[in-house]
């Protein structure tokens, strides 16, 4: 199970104390005779809360109504604040929800899906290069999976017939269930460079004999994967397509030389 995002938590609060507000404010201003229906009695304090929900739901009864100016500013306070943070905090949770299922979705694993998971290639990230690649071996008809936390381009990829998932490529406990132990290859494509590292030591330690291909989005992370690890094949697109663009221009110049 998920943990509570902290919207959730903030919202949750947030409504607690409009109650309470709505409670004490309504118990207090009763006390006074500033609400009609309510006396300074012992009762205020379970009227005070039904009228607190009663407004709050937006029902409005009319049996307890405020007759001062006071109460009626504190009723406007109480609506406003009480029906604005009441619609957000089902937005946030809705999303939650819904976005938890679309990960359920996307990252559940069947027990059809698992026969995929034999000496199979894994392209980690959906940049272009891994875009490309999923492309070419769907043409060359090979067993590959494609993991990833886009959502986008999860559904752009499943609509054409790709199998991916969606998953923490940095989380050994998601990516244990491709069984990165048996597969052929591994290709980590992602453009942030800590994330990178990351993920090449989480395949690092699931892997075996899989030949693992890291894709540099800077020199620097070139630099720092290479003395991570040595085995890993290390390739920067960057610095490939500037020498390709180079021996475009200046290709037939060298040449004449």
């Amino acid at each position: 199970m998920r943990p509570l995002s902290t919207k959730i938590l903030v919202y949750s609060v947030a409504i607690i104390l409009v109650f309470i507000y709505g409670i004490a404010g309504t118990y207090v201003l009763g006390g006074e005779g500033q609400f009609n229906g309510l006396t300074p009695h012992g009762d205020n304090l379970i009227n005070a809360t039904y009228f607190t929900v009663v407004t709050l739901s937006t029902v409005g009864y009319g049996d307890i109504t405020p007759k001062t100016s006071v109460a009626k500013i504190f009723v406007i306070i109480l609506v406003l604040a009480g029906v604005s943070i009441f619609l957000s905090a089902v937005a946030v949770v809705g999303g939650e929800f819904m976005n938890s299922r679309i990960e359920g979705f996307y990252g559940r694993v069947s027990a059809f899906d698992r026969r995929l998971f034999d000496r199979h290639i894994v392209l980690i990230g959906t940049n272009s290069t891994n875009l490309y690649l999923a492309d070419m071996l769907k043409e060359r008809g090979e067993r590959f999976i494609v993991v990833t936390s886009d959502k986008g381009k999860s559904e752009q990829l499943r609509s054409s017939g790709i199998h991916v998932y969606m998953a923490d490529a940095t989380s050994e406990s998601d990516m244990q269930k491709f069984r990165l132990d048996r597969a052929k290859s591994i290709v980590i494509d992602s453009k942030d460079s800590s994330k990178a590292i990351y993920i090449l030591l989480v395949a690092k330690s699931l892997a075996k004999d899989a030949k693992i291909v890291a894709l540099a989005p800077t020199g620097e992370a070139e630099r720092h994967i290479k003395s991570l690890h040595s085995a890993t094949n290390v390739i920067n697109p960057a610095n490939i397509a500037a020498k390709a663009i180079s021996n475009a221009i200046f290709g037939n110049e060298k040449m004449e030389k």
